[in-house]
């Protein structure tokens, strides 16, 4: 059982901040929230997305006529790509001083999301640039209000504190957590998500698998974090191949997208180590690379390096993918794990994503000298040395 791998001498601190709205239709929660913001006096505001989905989604439709309702100005920054960089969301912020922005909308998946945290962020901090946060030159404590319509069932940032936007000048991609940037309101509606593609359906479920590994077998994992995980493995294993199968079958896109928000608070309390450590120099240096696809090519390498500090937990939370397999150590985790991937379709190696030896000295010194990765290593339950980190990056070659 998990239990033997908590300390119950160590204080746990359990953490759930957001209101979030989940179900076929949530979207329509917006006319209230819109309501509310024009009753509180955060009538000025700048929405991040990207080119398209906020509209092709059906999301557009009801956001717009909200805010003109209740006469509430605003501003769209529509330029938020995949992986977003410092330097949009200094444009984004840049556009939101032009009326005064007070409030700040994300609508997409991970990165409009991260990005409207961002902003939020520097709205408060005029005279600071989107470096400077992720260069941890100074230390937030406020923010302007966020809220998150989410797009996508992978990351979990509709109801964390967490936002990552890369550097790539410098070949950075850090992640910032600060309690000034919890959402106020996260709207979670499958029926948004009916369009999602199959390669991006499987990524970001990925992402989300990624997330309660690392909460659960954190050094800080808590029960709550090791409850939650356990309920999204057995979501995503059975809901996935569903929605894969039929992606417009809400009722699989419900559950991926609820298990993504139960990951996301999974991993706001037992924190993430190895996988995230180890992918964001990945697509700090390709910056088309696939966040989840690239987790989920090296988690078979991280579940190996583990498996024994982490046992019974392990063993718990994965036992759907595991099934009656007796026995198990860690090199027979990592393979069943690795067959569940392929059998969702992640398939390819980093070889196969354009890396190679000559990679692996760079990326584990970036996994070292990116600012903030150094405290995802520090939490990983074995030593995260130089020599543990380039293994597990050769091992996914």
């Amino acid at each position: 059982m998990w239990e033997k791998d908590i300390n119950v001498n160590e204080v746990k601190e359990i953490r759930l901040k957001t209101t979030a709205y989940l179900g076929a239709g949530a979207i329509n929660k917006f006319n209230d929230i819109a309501q509310e913001l024009k009753a509180k006096g955060l009538d000025k505001i700048v929405i991040l997305t990207g080119k398209g989905a906020y509209k092709k989604t059906g999301a557009w439709d009801v956001v717009e006529p909200a805010l003109k309702a209740n006469d509430i100005e605003y501003v769209l920054f529509d330029k938020i790509t995949p992986n977003p960089e410092h330097k949009d969301v200094d444009d984004a912020v840049a556009l939101a001083k032009t009326i005064g922005a007070n409030c700040v909308i994300g609508i997409g998946g991970g990165s409009p999301i991260d990005a409207a945290k961002s902003t939020a962020i520097l709205l408060s901090y005029p005279e600071k640039t989107c470096a400077d946060l992720y260069e941890f030159e100074f230390t937030p404590d406020k923010a302007a209000p966020v809220i998150a319509i989410n797009l996508t069932h992978g990351t979990g940032t509709e109801v964390d504190r967490f936002a990552v936007v890369s550097i790539p000048e410098k070949e950075y991609k850090p992640a910032i957590a600060y309690d000034c940037i919890y959402p106020m309101y996260a709207i979670d509606d499958p029926a948004l998500m009916v369009s999602l593609p199959e390669f991006q359906t499987m990524s970001v479920s990925v992402d989300a698998v990624n997330h309660v590994f690392e909460a659960c077998t954190s050094v800080v994992a808590n029960p709550l974090s090791i409850l939650l995980a356990k309920e999204v493995v057995r979501l995503v294993h059975e809901y996935l191949p569903k929605a894969l199968k039929d992606p417009k079958d809400v009722e699989a896109r419900y559950y991926l997208v609820y298990a993504s928000m139960i990951a996301g608070s999974s991993f706001d309390n037992g924190l993430l180590h190895f996988t995230h450590a180890l992918e964001h120099p990945l697509s700090a240096i390709k910056t088309d690379f696939t966040h989840g696809y690239g987790l989920g090519i090296l988690l078979p390498a991280v579940v190996r390096h583990t498996f024994e500090s982490r046992r019974a937990t392990i063993e718990e939370v994965f036992a759907p993918i595991f099934g009656d397999e007796k026995d198990i150590d860690a090199n027979k985790a990592a393979e069943l794990i690795k067959e569940w991937l392929r059998s969702v379709g992640l398939t390819n190696t980093l070889k196969d994503e354009g890396f190679s030896e000559d990679h692996l000295d760079k990326l584990t010194e970036l996994a070292f000298t990116t600012p903030s990765l150094d405290g995802l290593l520090g939490c990983a339950p074995v030593e995260a040395t130089r020599e543990v980190v380039r293994a597990i990056y050769a091992e996914s070659l």
